[in-house]
């Protein structure tokens, strides 16, 4: 039996590696672009930089440090300069892939960053696993730019696994297509006709504003945003407005909204303040060639008729009014339970003079005794 020599001894003392064997060293020299392990070889092993992340131009010092222990992959045994290739990422996309598959099978949630937005959806990463979520999965809503989601933590679900095929496909939609049905069903467990409410403005149309409740939206109508008389809802509300509104009805889940609450409405105190007689100051707020409406307060507007708008004849009220004229009048007529009020200007116009004496007469030689005893 021949003896073996030095060499081969020392060669023999060595653990032997295959390609794709997952082996364990220590770290004995970090660069920014490359790990090299001590892994009980007779060549050292090399991470080169794209084998550990997929970070481009990352720093590996940072990251990596003498005196630590590590695993990786064994990609070849020589890499042509005697030493031993090995990889940190594909060691971990391993398991990462191990992990979505389990995943995938117990229907988890999973939690990852988005590391990349493509034309056709969002790339995250688990563990080195990459997992695809097409577009039409990433919202209960269609999203035409989904660059507000590079870099967000999103929560998803794989609904398939193929990892030969290089295919792991995620889906976001479920989830919240579900959270808002939960939110749903409790909103409408909570909630009754006459409820004061918080939402956020969602959006806004010319007809009224849609309202997030927080699991349904309700719609405020035009007609409910005010007591008064709203013109343009884009010029009251806008996306993202905190309002708080009355829960006017409910049909399904049909919500109305409205702002009208029954402690504001002006028509409480109305009989009062605009009782026949008073004198009010209104603004014009519109006109009719029959009379101006003046607006007295948000909700209460009042009818001067053309008759009642001077003492000579006026066939319009164009003709001497405008509209956001401030006019000062009197109540001449109440209605509340048809919640109408008629104004008068002239009856606080002072009454025409009569023509003076076909005799002349000189204000001097007026006795100022004769004029007292006429005012009285």
């Amino acid at each position: 039996m021949s003896e073996l020599s030095f060499e081969q001894m020392l060669e023999e003392s060595f653990k032997t590696i295959r390609t794709g064997e997952v082996v364990t060293g220590k770290v004995i020299d970090v660069k920014e672009d490359e790990v090299v392990l001590n892994i009980g070889y007779k060549s050292d092993g090399i991470i080169p930089r794209n084998e550990y992340t997929n970070e481009p131009n990352v720093d590996l010092t940072t990251l990596v440090h003498v005196g630590d222990e590590m695993e990786a992959k064994v990609i070849k045994v020589n890499d042509g300069e005697g030493q031993v290739a090995l990889s940190y990422k594909r060691l971990a996309a391993d398991r990462g892939n191990k992990r979505l598959e389990e995943a995938f099978n117990n229907q988890e949630v999973l939690n990852a960053k988005v590391t990349q937005v493509l034309d056709g959806g969002l790339s995250v990463v688990v563990d080195e696993a990459r997992v695809f979520i097409p577009a039409s999965l990433v919202s209960d809503t269609y999203e035409k730019d989904l660059s507000k989601y590079a870099g967000q933590e999103i929560e998803f679900v794989i609904t398939e696994f193929n990892p030969k095929r290089r295919r792991i496909i995620g889906d976001r939609k479920q989830l919240m297509v579900a959270k808002k049905a939960a939110m749903q069903k409790e909103l409408f467990e909570r909630i009754n006709v006459g409820d004061t409410v918080e939402g956020t403005v969602k959006n806004v149309t010319d007809f009224g504003a849609f309202v997030d409740l927080g699991g349904a939206d309700g719609l405020l109508h035009i007609s409910e945003m005010s007591w008064g008389r709203v013109e343009n809802p884009k010029k009251v509300f806008k996306a993202g407005d905190k309002v708080k509104v009355l829960i006017k009805d409910i049909q399904g889940e049909k919500i109305a909204l409205s702002l009208k609450f029954p402690e504001t409405n002006p028509w409480v105190n109305a009989a009062e303040k605009y009782a026949a007689g008073n004198i009010v100051t209104g603004r014009v707020a519109r006109m009719t060639d029959f009379g101006a409406f003046v607006e007295l307060e948000p909700g209460v507007d009042a009818l001067l008729h053309v008759s009642q708008i001077a003492r000579e004849h006026i066939d319009k009220p164009a003709d001497v009014l405008k509209i956001g004229q401030e006019v000062e009048a009197k109540v001449v007529d109440f209605n509340e339970a048809d919640r109408k009020i008629s104004l008068s200007i002239k009856a606080l116009l002072a009454p025409e003079h009569k023509e003076a004496p076909a005799e002349d007469q000189d204000v001097a030689d007026v006795d100022i005794e004769t004029v007292a005893n006429a005012e009285e």
